[in-house]
């Protein structure tokens, strides 16, 4: 790999590790909640998700992976689960309990595994992911005349920069741990709640718009012949 695409894959790793979505949000409560090891846990499933996701792209047919990202069944049931984890989230009492108390509540044991297989999950179950990854293979590999080795490195790279700075954000906000009472902690967690339920329902509200108008070239084709 040249320099180049070295700088710009560490790029492309560091704003991935920046988009706001539900995972975003997940990894910054999970650290503040449960702490900086439960935290890696959960992104560690999360990357693991992200390498499934490229492995399909990378080895899957182009025309297959454009059917199964628009499929709107898929929309369906992604924007549906994290509906109804949102909903979940919101409805909890135990840091509600903990207000009462006065006195923050945590688990004295942090199932490690459990958190890998949630960020995994939440991950996967975006089809949009796939969508993206499937676009960077498509761009990259060309660039890179689909040359297998480079395209490995690539996305390693990219991976690896993605994980660092995702240890960056949960030590920033494992520090935010001791200014949280129980009452803000339980008024984060509804927070979360709501957001889970947004992207949920944005998900969903995908899946019922028709596939030519998720095209944005048609749409700008349209645009220009109306001018």
């Amino acid at each position: 790999m040249t320099f180049d695409e070295i700088k710009e894959a560490i790029l492309i790793g560091f704003f991935l590790a920046f988009m706001i979505g539900p995972v975003f949000f997940m990894l910054i409560q999970t650290s503040v909640l449960k702490g900086a090891r439960a935290a890696i846990a959960f992104d560690l499933g999360v990357i693991l998700g992200d390498i499934v996701f490229i492995l399909i792209a990378y080895f899957g047919s182009k025309s297959l992976l454009e059917k199964i990202k628009d499929d709107p069944r898929l929309f369906y049931v992604g924007g549906l689960i994290l509906l109804i984890y949102g909903i979940i989230t919101y409805l909890d009492k135990s840091q509600k309990r903990a207000v009462q108390d006065e006195a923050l509540v945590l688990p004295e044991k942090t199932n490690y595994i459990k958190l890998f297989i949630k960020g995994f999950l939440l991950n996967f179950i975006n089809i949009g992911v796939l969508g993206f990854w499937l676009g960077m293979i498509v761009v990259v590999g060309s660039n890179l005349q689909m040359n297998p080795s480079k395209i490995f490195n690539y996305f390693s790279v990219i991976i690896l920069s993605y994980l660092i700075t995702d240890i960056g954000k949960i030590t920033l906000a494992k520090q935010l741990k001791k200014y949280l009472t129980p009452k803000v902690t339980y008024k984060v967690k509804r927070v979360m709640g709501v957001l889970l339920m947004i992207f949920g329902l944005v998900l969903i509200l995908k899946g019922f718009i028709p596939k030519e108008k998720l095209n944005i070239d048609k749409v700008i084709d349209k645009v220009e012949r109306s001018k």
